[in-house]
């Protein structure tokens, strides 16, 4: 029987699953990247999430792998390219999560803009202050999307109800506007956005994109939504935009270091400013991460990996 390695922390149905469809699991959630580099070369699949990097020194010590399989969206830290080079299948589970995700962005600006974390914190000591956590509706507002994938595409679908227009930007996809969303430029983003959301994956291109200068290419003052990649944003020029307020409030499910322990000095000063704000809402990088996610990721990833040619 052929046989799958997986690396890291699954929904229990994952090893049925994958014995239905004829493979073999080793499940080793705490093996280490050694141990992996180590590990026995008889695996024709590596099921990931973030343990580690899929790069040229991992891949090259299991020359008989066929596949590679995210469970999860991102594949920033897979290296495709030596995947391509050397015939190694990628799949990856974004359906398996991007109604857990659209709910949570929905979340997270219902929040910021009825200042529920700022009114249940002063409710519990006692303050009663309606006038200063009065809010403001999603209603009649034009939400921008960057990116028009799994993930916006349910945000827009979640937002269909709240009587917002949502227009999207995507560099990479034509003719995509439906039921829920509007095709448009990015400088239509620009011009009319009162919400802008990133839903585009953490490449050379998108790292460090949102920054001083682009934050100020918006005419209007925008609530600003990352629920996506942390290092897509320059977190030091976010913060300035907050102060001067072109950035009114921000939700944020990813930081650009999510390792605390490891944060520079200047990250550092820079998180105690942001955490000190009561525009911005955090959440530790768990838009996609419910108790259904955590099994439909399973189910959809070994759909893909049936169909593929092992």
């Amino acid at each position: 029987m052929k046989r799958i390695l997986i690396i890291d922390e699954m929904h229990s149905s994952i090893s049925d699953r994958l014995t239905a469809i004829g493979y073999a699991s080793d499940y080793l959630p705490q093996i280490t990247r050694q141990e992996i580099i180590e590990a026995e070369d008889h695996y024709v699949g590596m099921i990931v999430r973030s343990k580690t990097a899929i790069d040229a020194e991992l891949l090259s010590s299991k020359p008989n792998l066929k596949f590679i399989a995210r469970a999860g969206a991102g594949i920033d830290q897979v290296d495709v390219a030596y995947l391509d080079a050397n015939q190694i299948q990628l799949v990856n589970a974004p359906e398996g999560n991007r109604d857990a995700l659209g709910e949570h962005v929905i979340g997270m600006l219902l929040s910021l803009s009825n200042n529920l974390r700022k009114s249940d914190r002063e409710v519990r000591s006692y303050v009663w202050d309606r006038e200063g956590n009065r809010g403001f509706e999603l209603s009649g507002k034009t939400i921008g999307l960057l990116g028009y994938g799994y993930m916006a595409s349910a945000v827009a679908e979640k937002l269909s109800g709240f009587g917002c227009r949502v227009i999207a930007h995507d560099k990479y996809k034509t003719n995509f506007g439906d039921l829920y969303v509007e095709e448009v430029t990015m400088d239509d983003i620009y011009s009319q956005a009162d919400v802008f959301s990133i839903h585009v994956p953490l490449t050379a291109d998108t790292r460090m994109l949102v920054d001083a200068a682009y934050l100020a290419r918006f005419d209007k003052n925008i609530v600003f939504v990352n629920a996506a990649r942390g290092e897509i944003v320059n977190t030091t020029d976010l913060l300035a935009a907050l102060k001067s307020g072109k950035v009114t409030h921000a939700a944020l499910d990813v930081l650009e270091n999510e390792k605390f322990a490891k944060l520079s000095s200047e990250q550092k000063a820079t998180y105690d400013e942001l955490f000190q704000l009561d525009n911005v809402l955090f959440s530790p990088h768990v838009g996609g991460w419910t108790f259904e996610s955590y099994e439909n990721i399973n189910r959809v990833l070994v759909q893909k990996i049936t169909a593929l040619d092992v």
